[in-house]
């Protein structure tokens, strides 16, 4: 069996689809399942059994020797959540108990982290292990995915493969309940329906001209299939770059969702929240030659692609991957 945590979540739930599809049917999702409002996104996947969060410790120590495989994607992913005791427990502590189940147990495990460790790109976007201790996030949450890492390399004892995933900036479907914390494609889409245009924040940047601040978005469905290939390749641990490898700005990404919605583009400029200005990223991009040199080939959606196949597919018809 393959445990999911997070997995009512918008990745997780995504990761599970895919996991169905490759006939892994015997999954063990984990997730504080009072939070209704994740529930339909698992609606219609093959699940062998829901452990509340809080309990699965208890309930892994009395099934470990059916495990096969630990994704643990489930983490408070809030950046705008200023208590740091929420993301010491669920973020740090709870993925640190994670990590010493699966090495009493001998499971391998795959793990979020997140691109929000590389703060304003000081050092710039290489997966490169040895900078991570001197990263420095712009926010709790960037630094509970930074501690964690941190301290999973400093184990001397570590399952027998796991990996680290920094995702980048995700979107896809399975996102309708994250509210603020939705990509800004998701946001694109409701603005554009409801108003025929779109804002975007002004730049504040000499170098970078209003609306072409750049990001690596990256589709969920290249996240979950990079998920896929490690859970056959395990080998080469460590951490690892998850984004598209390719920065775009955000105007191709208005233009491009206002071309999925069959709409002439109207993009206005609004400025950039002053509390904000000075921890905003205006470029990001993920080196992935770490990832492509362990044999990961596959090609990533580009954002027209991905933007399309979203919006055409997902966000028009309220379905759910």
């Amino acid at each position: 069996m393959v445990i999911v945590t997070g997995a009512a979540g918008f990745i997780g739930s995504c990761l599970i689809s895919r996991l169905n599809q490759e006939n892994f049917n015997f999954i063990i999702a984990v997730d504080d399942f009072s939070k209704t409002e994740k529930l339909p996104n698992l609606e219609g996947k093959r699940i062998q059994e829901r452990v509340d969060r809080e309990a699965f410790f208890d309930w892994l120590d009395a099934n470990n020797e059916e495990v096969e495989f630990i994704f643990h994607i489930g983490a408070r992913t809030d950046t705008t959540e200023f208590d740091r005791s929420i993301f010491d427990h669920l973020n740090v502590e709870y993925s640190q108990k994670i990590w010493q189940k699966c090495v009493d147990y001998q499971i391998p495990l795959v793990y979020a982290s997140s691109a929000a460790t590389y703060g304003l790109g000081e050092l710039g976007y290489d997966d490169n292990e040895q900078l991570i201790p001197q990263l420095r996030p712009l926010n709790p949450y960037g630094d509970s995915k930074n501690d964690f890492d941190i301290w999973a390399l400093e184990q001397e004892c570590k399952p027998f493969f796991w990996a680290g995933l920094k995702f980048f900036n995700v979107y896809g479907p399975n996102e309708y309940h994250k509210g603020r914390m939705a990509s800004v494609i998701f946001h694109a889409y409701h603005q554009i329906r409801q108003n025929d245009g779109m804002k975007l924040f002004r730049s504040h940047h000499p170098d970078f001209r209003d609306g072409e601040q750049m990001r690596d978005f990256v589709y969920v469905k290249d996240v979950v299939e990079v998920c896929l290939f490690l859970m056959h390749h395990r080998r080469n641990s460590g951490i690892y770059n998850l984004g598209s490898g390719k920065a775009r700005t955000f105007l191709d990404l208005a233009n491009n969702t206002f071309k999925a919605m069959d709409k002439d583009s109207n993009i206005t400029f609004v400025d950039t929240p002053a509390d904000i200005r000075d921890k905003y990223q205006y470029f990001t991009q993920a080196n992935m030659s770490k990832l492509r040199s362990i044999g990961y080939s596959q090609p990533f959606h580009t954002l027209e692609e991905g933007i399309e196949d979203y919006v055409r597919n997902y966000l028009t018809t309220g379905e759910y991957l």
